[in-house]
């Protein structure tokens, strides 16, 4: 019988943490699902664990390979070659999913019908334990919550298949990466599909406490490129457009007067 969730997973250089990740999947109170895992030219022992479970329960398990190191939105879109299941999940190679994470996020879908996108706040962690757990939850985000950045996390996310391919799935270019999520969800609202914000934090993600602040310039001007077009996409106001500057602002703010704003919003 064909499983009705696709767990779609690009793994790169997670050897040390895949089948911690893996581990949380099998510990699901729901278990009709595939996992398609895709390695992104992984340099380490990714390849071997992820084979190990697929040697274990080929059913369960799919692996597949790029030639070569192509990115996140690329990497996914290989996954989603695979996906034949009414709903697609997301899962990262070094992340935690808690156990009742697909049982109330399949039961809100199937409830839901009118609703094409659902995750969770996420609870970050480090070697020394959790630091941080995210809020916004128990609410479903309109267009307007787009403007001050993604009103979904990615990683969490379980998605109406359907949804994926009315936008050609996840837009493959370099300006996008590390913010090819923000991107689809613009697309999906622009198509008119809609989602929702569980209240409870069902997913671990492994985290820097650092990270935000060595945010590469990069990273920056994929993220205003993102705005600016998605802002455009959902038709927003121009007196909210100027909200497109902000990862550039934030990115020329001295480190001191960053960190304390940082702290003060976390």
């Amino acid at each position: 019988m064909t499983p009705r969730i696709s767990v779609i997973m690009g793994i790169y250089n997670c050897g040390s943490t895949l089948a911690e990740a893996l581990d949380s999947l099998l510990a699901q109170t729901c278990q009709d699902f595939k996992v398609i895992m895709c390695d992104d030219g992984s340099s380490d022992n990714t390849l071997h664990i992820a084979l190990q479970y697929v040697s274990r329960d080929p059913d369960k398990f799919i692996l597949i390979q790029n030639e070569r190191n192509m990115g996140l939105n690329y990497t996914l879109n290989h996954c989603l070659k695979y996906a034949d299941t009414e709903y697609v999940a997301r899962m990262d190679g070094d992340d935690i999913s808690l156990p009742t994470r697909f049982e109330q996020e399949l039961n809100f879908l199937d409830c839901h019908p009118e609703i094409a996108i659902v995750s969770t706040p996420m609870i970050y962690f480090d070697e020394n334990g959790d630091f941080r757990r995210g809020g916004g939850g128990g609410r479903y985000p309109d267009k307007n919550d787009f403007v001050t950045g993604t009103p979904f996390c990615h990683a969490p996310c379980m998605v109406r298949r359907e949804a994926y391919e009315a936008v050609g799935d996840y837009s493959v270019d370099p300006k996008l990466l590390r913010v090819e999520d923000y991107h689809l969800w613009f697309k999906m609202y622009a198509k008119g599909y809609r989602g929702y914000i569980l209240a409870e934090p069902l997913y671990r993600m492994r985290d820097d406490r650092n990270a935000i602040g060595r945010r590469t310039w990069r990273n920056r001007i994929n993220e205003f490129h993102v705005r600016r077009i998605g802002y455009s996409m959902l038709s927003l106001p121009l007196h909210k457009r100027i909200w497109m500057l902000r990862p550039i602002i934030v990115g020329l703010l001295p480190r001191p007067i960053y960190n304390y704003l940082h702290r003060r919003n976390s």
